[in-house]
């Protein structure tokens, strides 16, 4: 029989690695949303710099972290504040249900529409 001693390593150790998972395969997808997007809020536009570029936090649109296309589209950048509100939205989905089109209707603003073609028109 094992040990209250030995139960807690253990957990300790499944608790490290877990966390050590996350950080890795968040840093791969964090990286490439940075240099894919403008460092502002999808949701409230606020704007950050290398000093407050931590709290701009990579959100899954469709809520599954594992699913990250090399494009992008699964991924917006959100400030923490605006993060807490998708989540608390969805969970409230979750909890209380609703309609499939409530659900994808978290973060529709997108203040980068249309820029790729404004710029190519100006390159004119």
């Amino acid at each position: 029989m094992a040990s209250n001693s030995d139960k807690n390593a253990k957990m300790d150790r499944i608790l490290a690695e877990q966390r050590q998972y996350i950080a890795q395969r968040e840093k791969g997808y964090r990286e490439k949303a940075l240099k894919l997007y403008p460092w502002i809020c999808g949701r409230c536009a606020r704007e950050f710099t290398h000093s407050n570029l931590r709290e701009l936090t990579v959100h899954h649109v469709n809520h599954d972290h594992d699913y990250n296309p090399s494009d992008g589209s699964n991924w917006e950048l959100l400030c923490l504040y605006c993060h807490d509100e998708e989540h608390s939205k969805f969970e409230a989905f979750v909890r209380y249900g609703g309609s499939a089109e409530s659900a994808t209707e978290a973060a529709t603003f997108s203040p980068f529409a249309g820029l790729k073609e404004a710029l190519e028109q100006k390159k004119k």
